[in-house]
C-alpha cells in the first residue's frame, strides 16, 4: 500500500476510534435534553469554526439571554434606584428580587445570608480585606491570623497587603496540612478566646480544577481542623466560590461559609464587571468600614464628624449606585441557565464528563517511542465529580520527555481557532506545587525577565507555567474530539500509541458506566496512525541533523543586506525601499502610525486581516502619507502636523503590546476613509512626537533602554533569507501530497514583516548572533522574534492560512521564532541611511 494511502487510512481509523459512541460507553450524563445539538445551534451559533475551552476565565452567554434583556430595557424605564419615583422603584424592586434568586440559587434565605453587589470577586474580596475586625496582639490576646491554602488565586493572597500593615500574621497553609495536622476536639470555649481569625479557601482550585472539601467549612469554625485547631480565638471561613460556582452546586444551608465571594460572567458569561459577596447576617455586625458613599448612611453631618450607616447590610457596603442594569440582567441569565440545563447538578455532570474522557484520553497518549504525550497536573485521577471539577492543567512533552513550552502550544492552538489559558493563572501556589518551581526560582526567573502573564514559558529548560482546558455547561463532545486531534495532529510523533494499562485502569475507576472505550485494544499499545516519524523528514535531516560549526558558517560567499521594508502604518501592507534614513526610533516613520477601531483599541491583522490591503507610501519630498486601497480614492496625511490637533480628537492614549502610549488623531478624512474600507468605525492615529516608550526589559543581556514606535518589541526586525528558502523547502514537502499551493518566497518574506532581509551564509545562523554591522551602522540583537497565527495571513489577500506556522513549529521542535530582533548600537552621524546591497558583518554570541 502506497504511504499516502496507508496515512489515510490510519488517520480515519483514529477518527473513528475517538468517536461519541466511545464516550457515551465511559459517561452517560451528556446533555440536558435530546435536544441539546438544537440549543447550541439556537443559543451559540457565533462558536461556529471555534473550539472555546477557557470557561474558567469566563462562560459563554446564550443568544436568548441577551435578547431578553434588550427586550426588557428596551419595554421598562429603570430610575436609579435611591430615588422614589415610580422608575426608581421599578429598579428598587427588580434588584431586590434579583438578590432573592441569588440566594435561593445557593440555597439559603435573606434571613441567613446578606447580597452585597460589587464589581467581580476581587472586589469582594477586598472589601472582606479591609472591613474584618483584624486585632494586633495585646498583653491579654494574640494578633488575628490570616490564613490561607498556598492554592489560592492572587487576590485571596492579597488580603496579606492590607493585613502586613495592621501587626496581623499572615500564615500560608497546605491543602495536606488541613487533615493532617487536625484535632479530635477543640479546645474548650472557655480558654478560646475572642481574637478574630480568617481562614480562606478555594472550593475548586482555579488551577487543576481540585474540589476541597466543603466540610472544611464547618471544622474551621468549630476549631476542628488545622490551623484553627492550634489557636484560640473565634474563626470564620472565607470560600472562594468564584471557580466552583461555574460548573457545581454550593449549598450554604449545608456549609455555612462566613463569606462567599464570586463573580457572575465565570457563571453566566454575561453581565460582566459585576460580582457578589454573601455575608452571613450572624458575622455582618462584626464587619467595620470606614469610608462611607452615597447611599450608605442613615444620618451624617457635613460640618462634624458624625456618621450612623444604614442598618441594611447591603446599603451600608454599596458605596454609590450599582451597575442596577447589570444586576438586572442577572434575572435573564439565571432563566436561560433553568430552562436550557435544568440545573447545577445537570451541570456538574455534564461538564465533569468531558473533562473526565478528555483526561483519560490524552493521559494515554503516547509517542511512537512510548514517551508520554503529556504531563497533567491533578490530585486525582477523575473519578468523581464530588472531588474534581471540569478543569484540566497539563504541559505537553515532546518524545524525549523535554516540555513543550505553553506558547507553542497556545499559538497554534489559535491557528486552529482552539482557545485555551496558558500561564500560572493567577495562582502561583499550585503552579510552583506542580511545576516544582522553588521560590529561588520565582525571583530568578523575574530577574531572568519572566513576569506574570508573560510568554517566557521556559527559563533553562523548565516550565514557567502550563496548559489550561476548561469546560462549561454548553461545552460539547465536538470540543473534546477536535483538541485532541489538535494534539495528535501538532505534538505527537507517529505513530501515535496509547497506554494500554493506564486506559484500563481509568476506565475501571469510572463510576457512570463499566464499558470499555473504542479506543481500547488488549495486549500492547495499539499503533493507530502509521505516518513515518518526523525525523525522517530529509529537509529537516538537512540542517537539523548536522552539527554545523561556527568556522564552517562563516566560510563561502559575503552576505549584503537584499531588501529593505517600511511599514508606515502598524499591520498595513510593507512599503519596500532601496535605500531609507534611520532615525531614533529606527527607520524613519516605520510604525509611526496605527488604526484603532471605535473603542479607541488597536487594530491588528488577527483581528482584522484586511489591513493588510492598505497601502501606505511615504513621500519624503512633500511630506506626506499616501493611503491607498483597490476601490477607494488616494487620500494623503501629512507626516508631521505641526498645528494645534483637532479639540474633539486630539491627544488620545492607546496601548500597543500592554504597553500605554500616547497618540495624536489623524482627523476625520483619514478616518472616514479607513472606515469604508474595514467597514467599521475607525481612526488613524499617530505617536505623539513628544512621548517617549522605552522597550521592555527582558531582552538579550546588555541591551540598552531603546526608545520605540508603535512597534511590538524592538526598533527593528531581521530575516535571514537562507532560513526562509529552507523553510519553503519544508513547507513544499508537508504539501506535496496536498492540494494547497506552496508559498513561493517572496509571498513567503512578506509574511514575516521584517524590516531587513539579508544572504546569510545557513539557515538560522542569525540565532547566535549578538552584533550586526550593515553598511557603517552597528546594530545589537535584542532576541529572537516569536511568531504566531498572524504570519498565517496572506498578505495578499488577507485570507487566514495555517502555513507558514505549522511548518515552523514542525521543523523547530518547539522554538516558534523566526528572525531577530535589532537595536541600533551606534548611528555613524545624524543623517545615516542604509541601502539595499550594503555588506553585513556579524559577530556570533560568546
Amino acid at each position: 500500500m502506497p504511504l499516502q494511502e496507508a496515512t489515510e487510512k490510519e488517520s480515519l481509523n483514529f477518527n473513528q476510534l475517538c468517536t461519541f459512541e466511545s464516550f457515551e460507553e465511559v459517561w452517560s450524563h451528556y446533555g440536558y435534553k435530546s435536544d441539546f445539538k438544537d440549543v447550541i445551534e439556537r443559543e451559540f451559533s457565533r462558536t461556529k469554526g471555534i473550539t472555546y475551552l477557557d470557561h474558567a476565565g469566563t462562560t459563554l452567554y446564550p443568544e436568548s439571554l441577551v435578547r431578553e434583556f434588550y427586550r426588557d430595557i428596551s419595554r421598562n424605564v429603570y430610575g436609579n434606584p435611591h430615588s422614589h419615583n415610580p422608575s426608581s422603584r421599578l429598579t428598587h424592586d427588580t434588584v431586590e428580587h434579583v438578590r432573592y434568586r441569588i440566594l435561593q440559587h445557593f440555597n439559603t434565605t435573606p434571613e441567613k445570608y446578606s447580597v452585597i453587589f460589587t464589581s467581580g470577586c476581587t472586589a469582594a474580596l477586598k472589601l472582606v480585606a479591609e472591613s474584618f475586625p483584624w486585632r494586633p496582639p495585646t498583653a491579654t490576646e494574640p494578633a488575628s491570623q490570616f490564613c490561607y491554602l498556598t492554592d489560592n488565586h492572587t487576590s485571596v493572597v492579597g488580603i496579606r497587603g492590607v493585613t502586613s500593615a495592621l501587626g496581623v500574621v499572615s500564615l500560608p497553609v497546605s491543602p495536606e496540612e488541613v487533615e493532617a495536622r487536625a484535632k479530635d476536639v477543640a479546645q474548650s470555649e472557655c480558654r478560646s478566646g475572642q481574637t478574630p481569625h480568617l481562614f480562606c479557601y478555594p472550593a475548586q482550585s482555579n488551577f487543576s480544577g481540585r474540589k476541597y472539601s466543603l466540610g472544611y467549612v464547618r471544622g474551621i469554625q468549630a476549631r476542628k481542623l488545622y490551623p484553627a485547631c492550634d489557636s484560640q480565638g473565634r474563626w470564620f471561613v472565607l470560600l472562594d466560590a468564584a471557580s466552583f460556582a461555574s460548573c457545581s452546586p454550593l449549598d450554604l444551608q449545608e456549609h455555612p461559609a462566613d463569606f462567599v465571594p464570586f463573580s457572575f460572567y465565570k457563571m453566566f458569561g454575561f453581565p460582566t464587571g459585576l460580582g457578589a459577596l454573601l455575608v452571613r447576617n450572624d458575622t455582618a455586625a462584626l464587619l467595620r468600614k470606614a469610608y462611607f458613599g452615597g447611599g450608605t448612611a442613615a444620618a451624617y453631618l457635613a460640618g462634624e464628624n458624625y456618621y450612623v450607616p444604614t442598618p441594611n447590610m447591603a446599603n451600608r457596603f454599596e458605596d454609590g449606585t450599582i451597575s442596577f442594569l447589570d444586576v438586572i440582567a442577572l434575572n435573564h441569565s439565571f432563566d436561560a441557565l433553568h430552562t436550557l440545563t435544568g440545573g447545577m447538578d445537570k451541570v456538574q455532570l455534564h461538564t465533569f464528563g468531558l473533562a473526565r474522557y478528555t483526561y483519560m484520553l490524552l493521559s494515554s497518549l503516547c509517542h511512537g517511542n512510548g514517551q508520554p504525550v503529556a504531563q497533567i497536573y491533578s490530585d486525582s485521577e477523575f473519578e468523581n465529580p464530588s472531588t474534581q471539577g471540569a478543569i484540566l492543567n497539563f504541559n505537553l512533552t515532546d518524545c524525549h520527555g523535554q516540555i513543550v513550552g505553553y506558547s507553542q502550544v497556545d499559538k497554534l492552538a489559535s491557528l486552529f481557532n482552539i482557545h485555551v489559558r496558558t500561564g500560572c493563572f493567577c495562582n502561583t501556589g499550585a503552579c510552583q506545587l506542580f511545576l516544582g518551581i522553588t521560590n529561588q526560582d520565582v525571583k530568578s526567573n523575574l530577574q531572568a525577565g519572566h513576569v506574570c502573564g508573560d510568554d517566557i514559558d521556559l527559563v533553562d529548560g523548565r516550565p514557567t507555567g502550563s496548559v489550561r482546558v476548561s469546560f462549561g455547561y454548553m461545552s460539547t463532545f465536538q470540543d473534546c474530539q477536535n483538541f485532541l486531534n489538535f494534539v495528535v495532529e501538532c505534538f505527537v510523533e507517529k505513530p501515535v500509541e496509547v497506554d494500554q494499562v493506564k486506559l484500563d485502569r481509568l476506565k475501571s475507576n469510572t463510576s457512570s458506566k463499566g464499558s470499555s472505550l473504542c479506543l481500547l485494544t488488549n495486549g500492547k499499545p495499539k499503533h493507530i496512525d502509521n505516518r513515518e516519524h518526523a525525523s525522517t523528514d530529509p529537509v529537516v535531516n538537512e540542517y537539523g541533523g548536522k552539527a554545523i560549526t561556527k568556522e564552517a558558517k562563516s566560510q563561502g560567499k559575503a552576505q549584503y543586506l537584499t531588501n529593505i521594508y517600511i511599514y508606515p502604518i502598524k499591520s498595513c501592507a510593507a512599503f519596500e525601499v532601496t535605500d531609507w534614513p534611520v532615525g531614533p526610533l529606527g527607520l524613519l516613520h516605520d510604525r509611526g502610525w496605527m488604526v484603532v477601531n471605535g473603542n479607541g483599541v488597536c487594530l491588528n491583522q488577527k483581528r482584522e486581516p484586511r489591513l493588510c490591503l492598505i497601502h501606505p507610501q511615504i513621500y519624503l519630498p512633500s511630506n506626506t502619507l499616501l493611503l491607498q486601497a483597490s476601490g477607494m480614492n488616494t487620500i494623503s496625511v501629512p507626516l508631521e502636523n505641526h498645528n494645534e490637533p483637532h479639540q474633539s480628537h486630539g491627544v488620545c492614549q492607546s496601548k500597543v503590546c500592554g504597553d500605554r502610549v500616547q497618540t495624536v488623531d489623524c482627523g476625520d478624512e483619514a478616518a472616514s476613509w479607513l472606515s469604508e474600507f474595514l467597514g467599521q468605525p475607525c481612526r488613524l492615529i499617530r505617536q505623539s512626537p513628544d512621548f517617549i516608550r522605552n522597550m521592555k526589559k527582558g531582552h538579550e543581556k546588555g541591551v540598552s533602554s531603546t526608545a520605540l514606535s508603535l512597534v511590538n518589541e524592538a526598533q527593528y526586525l531581521m530575516i535571514n533569507h537562507a532560513s526562509v528558502d529552507l523553510l519553503q523547502r519544508h513547507i513544499t514537502s508537508r504539501e506535496e501530497s496536498s492540494d494547497h499551493q506552496p508559498l513561493d518566497i517572496h509571498e513567503l518574506i512578506s509574511r514575516f514583516r521584517a524590516n531587513f532581509v539579508i544572504s546569510g551564509l545557513e539557515p538560522f545562523e542569525e540565532d547566535d548572533w549578538s552584533h550586526l554591522i550593515i553598511g557603517n551602522t552597528h546594530f545589537q540583537v535584542a532576541g529572537r522574534c516569536g511568531r504566531c497565527q498572524m504570519i498565517g495571513v496572506d498578505q495578499n489577500t488577507g485570507a487566514k492560512t495555517k502555513e507558514p506556522l505549522l511548518s515552523l513549529s514542525a521543523y523547530r521542535k518547539g522554538k516558534v521564532t523566526f528572525g531577530v530582533y535589532l537595536v541600533h548600537q551606534s548611528l555613524d552621524g545624524s543623517n545615516a541611511t542604509l541601502s539595499v546591497g550594503a555588506p553585513v558583518m556579524s559577530q556570533w554570541s560568546g
